[in-house]
This record gives structure tokens, sequence and C-alpha cells, in this order.
């Protein structure tokens, strides 16, 4: 661990208020609740919190300095040649540990417990979850959320099916697409996201759907329009044509003396619905005049006479 003063970014010179300054403004920032993308995050904040723990408390910043105890709050235990005779609270090598009943600290209890709690400090900046989790490593962030857009078809979002995907992180995985699925919704999946480097809980990933474009089909709210051309003698005499859908083209009769203003309803055609309903698909008409028709002209100049 590195040293406490460079940790906080104080000067060995600094006061309580500045050491309690220092601390608030750097766990602020590197809480790993503001940092869920960065995966040392927890590192570097259980390390801060490890450096507020030396420096925070009166006594331990003293052994700090004297060299009595390293930066993790460890003792330094020098000059070994006066440990054989140091007993239960004795002297070893220059420097004194006491223990009291039932062992504990080498440091009596001068240490944490002190009237020193770095969780105090948490409660102010990040409520009461924070107060709870805010000594080095109990703080565990959940794992990372992932996002990406997958595009579908009409007939996809309809009928739905499987499909092969690459997710953010590079994984290939299959994924279910189910029937009537809207533009727009959110799906998790769920342990397919990073994996915390510190839990070892993977994280989701949120899918959000976007339906494709398609040149046939006009969308309106569930239902579906199209318009398919017709020859202007079919219109007049009527007959069969090819209407497309989702799940492929179907034939449709009109009837004689179809003009462009009618507009046919195919139920049950149209998008999927909530519940397993489904839309309709509206067709138009778009009369179709032939290029050249000398029998036609003729036929309407003398009606037109």
């Amino acid at each position: 661990m590195r040293d406490p003063y460079q940790v906080l970014g104080v000067a060995r010179s600094a006061d309580e208020d500045e050491i309690k300054k220092a601390y608030r403004k750097r766990a602020k920032d590197l809480h790993p609740d503001r940092n869920r993308d960065d995966p040392k995050a927890q590192d570097r904040f259980a390390e801060l919190n490890g450096a507020y723990e030396i420096l925070g408390d009166e006594t331990k910043r003293k052994q700090f300095d004297r060299g009595e105890i390293d930066a993790e709050g460890k003792p330094k235990f020098q000059g070994f040649e006066g440990f054989g005779g140091a007993g239960r609270g004795g002297r070893a090598g220059g420097f004194e540990f006491n223990f009291g009943q039932g062992g504990g600290s080498p440091f009596g209890r001068g240490g944490a417990e002190a009237g020193f709690d770095p969780s105090d400090i948490f409660g102010s900046l990040f409520g009461e979850a924070a107060r709870r989790g805010g000594r080095a490593r109990q703080a565990q962030p959940k794992p990372p959320e992932q996002a990406f857009t997958l595009e579908v078809t009409l007939a996809e979002a309809t009928l739905g099916g499987t499909r092969r995907v690459k997710l953010p992180g590079g994984r290939e995985v299959e994924i279910t697409i189910p029937e009537g699925v809207a533009d727009g919704k959110v799906m998790r999946l769920r342990g397919l996201g990073q994996t915390d480097p510190f839990s070892g809980e993977a994280g989701d990933v949120m899918m959000t759907i976007k339906l494709k474009p398609d040149p046939r089909f006009v969308i309106d709210g569930g239902n579906l329009r199209t318009r398919v051309a017709v020859p202007l003698a079919k219109a007049v005499l009527g007959g069969s044509v090819h209407v497309p859908t989702l799940t492929g083209a179907v034939e449709m009769t009109i009837p004689p003396m179809t003009g462009s203003t009618r507009q046919f309803r195919l139920r049950g055609k149209g998008l999927k619905l909530d519940k397993g309903a489904a839309g309709d698909l509206f067709v138009a008409i778009d009369i179709e005049m032939p290029d050249e028709d000398a029998e036609l002209t003729a036929l309407m100049q003398a009606r037109a006479s």
C-alpha cells in the first residue's frame, strides 16, 4: 500500500481538518457507485479508506510518523535481539506492546475505536447504504450493466424467433425474440454482461428492440398498410391480386370496377399485439395505366363523344 499522505494528497504537516477535507473530496470522486465502469475503482477506494484509517486517527498517525506501523497499520518489528526477553506487556526491540485481557490490538483501544469511524463520513456523503459499506472492501457495487440495440424485421417482431448476436463485450450468444415484441421494448439479458472482478458476479445486458423499416408496409399502431399495383383491365373486370404479408404473399380478390379510392382489410395480417391478438393489414389499390393502347384510347374517345 502507498504512503497514506500520498493517497490522500496532503502534506505531512496537514492538520486534522485538512486531512478530513481531502478524504471527503477523494471519497466522493472514487466511490465505486460513481465509477461502475472502472474495474480498479474498488481497489482505489479501499486504499483511500485504509489511508484515512491511519491519518484520521491521531494515535495511529503518530505511530506511522514514528515508523512504528506501516501504511497498512501493521506494526514494524525492529531490533529482534531483544525479542526473546519480552513477555506479556513487555518490550521487544524497543517497541512496547500491551495486550489486555483476551488479546486485541497491540495499540490497546486507542485505534479505530477511539472516536474514529470513517463510516460517519460515508453517512453524510452517500446515505445509509454507504454507511453500512463504508469500510474498505465491504462496499460491493452491483456488476456494471451493458446495453445495445437490436434491429429486427417486422416479421421477427410479429412471429418471434432466435438470433445469434454479438454482445457489447464481444461475446456471441443466441437470443430469443418473443412474439409480438414492440418497438422500443427493453429486454434484460441476465448474467451475460461483464463479470465484477471482486464479487465474481456477472452483470446484465440491456437489449433495446428497434423495428427495421420495411418498404412494403407502413406501421399504424398494431396495423399495417400497403399498396398494390393493379392493371387497369383487372380493376375494371375484377379478379385476384397478390398482396404481400409478413408471412408471405396471399391472393386477394377485388370486385369489378375497383377504383383507387377502395381499400381492403385483411384481418389478423398486421403486427402481433399483446395477449396473442394481431392487427390488420389494410390494402390500397394503385391502378396501372398502359403506356399505349389504341383500342382503349378509341373506346374512351367514343364514350366521351
